[in-house]
C-alpha cells in the first residue's frame, strides 16, 4: 500500500511510503479495500488501547519485568480501560483521576458494590 503523510506538527512536506502487510490469502479471497480496511482496524486498536497504556499508564516505564509480571500488568491495565470504556468514559486518565478521589467508586464499577 503506497500512502502520503504529512506532518501534525505544521510541516508543510509531504511524505509518501510504501507499507507492506502480510497475509495467507491468496488474491483473489480479499480485495485491497478489505485489506485497507484490516489494517486501519489495527491502528484503530493500536491507537485506543495501546497508546492509552503507554501515555495514561507510562507503561513503557515500568520497572516490573520479571517472570508474568509484565504480562499480569498489561492485563489488569487493559482490564481497567475496558471497565471505564464500557462505563462510558472517553477520557482514560481523567476517569481514572475521578476513581482514584474515592476507595469505593471502582468497587461500584466492578459492580462489586453497590
Amino acid at each position: 500500500m503506497v500512502r502520503r503523510t504529512q506532518p501534525l506538527s505544521g510541516g508543510r512536506r509531504w511524505r509518501t511510503e510504501t507499507v507492506y502487510a502480510i497475509t495467507s490469502l491468496a488474491p483473489h479471497q480479499a480485495s485491497p479495500a478489505q485489506i485497507a480496511a484490516w489494517i486501519r482496524g489495527h491502528w484503530q486498536i493500536e491507537n485506543a488501547l495501546h497508546w492509552v497504556r503507554d501515555v495514561t499508564y507510562a507503561e513503557d516505564h515500568s520497572q516490573v519485568r520479571t517472570g508474568t509480571g509484565p504480562q499480569v500488568m498489561a492485563t489488569l491495565r487493559n482490564l481497567a480501560i475496558s471497565a471505564l470504556r464500557q462505563a462510558g468514559s472517553t477520557n482514560i486518565a481523567a476517569a481514572l483521576r475521578h476513581h482514584a478521589r474515592d476507595s469505593i467508586r471502582p468497587l461500584k464499577l466492578l459492580k462489586i458494590l453497590h
